[in-house]
């Protein structure tokens, strides 16, 4: 690795998830295209570019036999490549409605990151044992109602803002804030139960992070400086982001995420052996914690990242916390 790769797209050198996105701030205009090719495509990438991993980071034998632990890789990974897939066509008219040329170049890079993430998702399920030829009806029959009934809202609330409206801050806020900000919490969780039972599954969830990181600092650093020119603007982001809470609210991503950390539990009791000692966080061994105690830690995540954005950005926490 080149000393010119910035040391928040460096494998080695970025932050985890959370510690980046309450604590980095980036431009649009420092994050260019030029910084991508440089930085994520010389430094995250390297090595990981096709299946998000390396040969030094596999999947285990374990990990392609039938059973909860492999079934909830597959409805995980299923689920969070339609969402980048989708993300990515929404992406499109965030490009399109980049006011200048350091906002188009900052969404370009940022739809690319969200094909690949889709790409190295779906690739994984191959390494998983999925046929390639029933790749294809897997993915859709473990996310077809995910798709409907998370997916598709949260997505069609940000098409509102930046395509019918015409309101790029406010498009920029609800993929930020609303969007990423909200599942943002879940990668970072993915990262820490499978890098040991599933390593390449954890290196995938960990190069996903690291773009997932740049995302959000720039989203915030957009919204903030788009209140700090148009102070009029905050009456209007705050109807915004009171609207997606209230979408929140209403969207049963939980029964989701449990109904796979269910079959996580499941399997990795199975193989206790080769997580004992395993700590998902300082003092907390993952064999101990359950289904219910992740998700409302990766909640707990979601508002302790929020404090610290929206502090950044000059607005109240609390309009985003979801009770």
């Amino acid at each position: 690795m080149t000393s010119n790769v910035p040391a928040e797209t460096g494998w080695d050198t970025a932050p985890g998830l959370l510690d980046g996105a309450m604590n980095l701030n980036l431009t649009p205009r420092q994050c260019d295209l030029a910084y991508w090719l440089g930085g994520v495509a010389q430094g995250t990438l390297v090595g990981r570019a096709v299946t998000g991993h390396t040969d030094e980071e596999p999947t285990p034998a374990h990990m392609r036999e039938d059973g909860p632990l492999r079934d909830a890789l597959i409805m995980e990974l299923g689920c969070r490549s339609v969402a980048e897939t989708e993300a990515t066509k929404v992406l499109a008219h965030y490009v399109a409605g980049a006011p200048d040329t350091a906002g188009l170049e900052f969404f370009a890079t940022q739809l690319l990151d969200e094909a690949r993430h889709a790409m190295v998702f779906r690739n994984h399920l191959l390494e998983l044992g999925v046929l390639e030829t029933e790749l294809e009806a897997t993915v859709a029959k473990v996310s077809a109602d995910y798709t409907r009934e998370v997916v598709d809202p949260i997505l069609d609330f940000a098409l509102r803002a930046v395509r019918d409206e015409q309101d790029f801050a406010g498009g920029v806020a609800v993929f930020t804030i609303v969007i990423e900000g909200v599942l943002a919490p879940a990668a970072e969780l993915s990262e820490r139960k499978w890098n040991v039972l599933d390593p390449a599954a954890g290196a995938i969830a960990r190069g996903a992070s690291i773009d997932e990181i740049r995302h959000l600092s720039v989203g915030s650093t957009i919204v903030r400086d788009h209140l700090l020119r148009h102070p009029d603007y905050r009456p209007r982001l705050m109807d915004i982001l009171e609207r997606g809470r209230s979408l929140w609210e209403r969207i049963p991503d939980r029964k989701y995420v449990l109904e796979r950390e269910e079959l996580f539990q499941e399997g990795m009791r199975q193989h206790a052996e080769l997580i004992a000692d395993y700590e998902v966080f300082p003092g907390r061994r993952l064999l101990d914690t359950t289904p219910g105690e992740r998700y409302d830690l990766a909640e707990r995540w979601t508002d302790e990242m929020a404090e610290s954005r929206f502090a950044y950005m000059g607005l109240d926490p609390a309009v985003m916390r979801i009770a």
